[in-house]
């Protein structure tokens, strides 16, 4: 029996599905959820990429409640970014 049978769609992978009576069968579906959560917890580059399109998600509608604001914000933001870029290669110039 493959422990993918019991979750549902909208289970989480890393929650063990109650109901389980064989204990060999849950225990591999609490070791499934561990191993789980193991990896999702070490890929950091999922994670980031996952928070960074929730920021942009927030950035858009932002931008089309207050259109104003946050074209003020990026200018904002595209300045201060190269500011930076212009004094790191100031710095490394020296």
């Amino acid at each position: 029996m493959s422990s993918e049978s019991v979750y549902s769609s909208q289970t989480p992978n890393t929650v063990v599905p109650s109901g389980i009576t064989d204990p060999v069968a849950l225990a591999r579906a609490e070791l499934a959820a561990a191993l789980a959560a193991i990896e999702y917890k070490a890929n950091i580059p999922a994670r980031a990429s996952e928070k960074l399109q929730e920021g942009a998600v927030k950035a858009r509608a932002f931008a089309e409640r207050e259109p104003v604001p946050a074209l003020a914000a990026a200018v904002g933001v595209a300045l201060a970014v190269g500011t930076a870029i212009w004094g790191i290669a100031r710095l490394i110039a020296r």
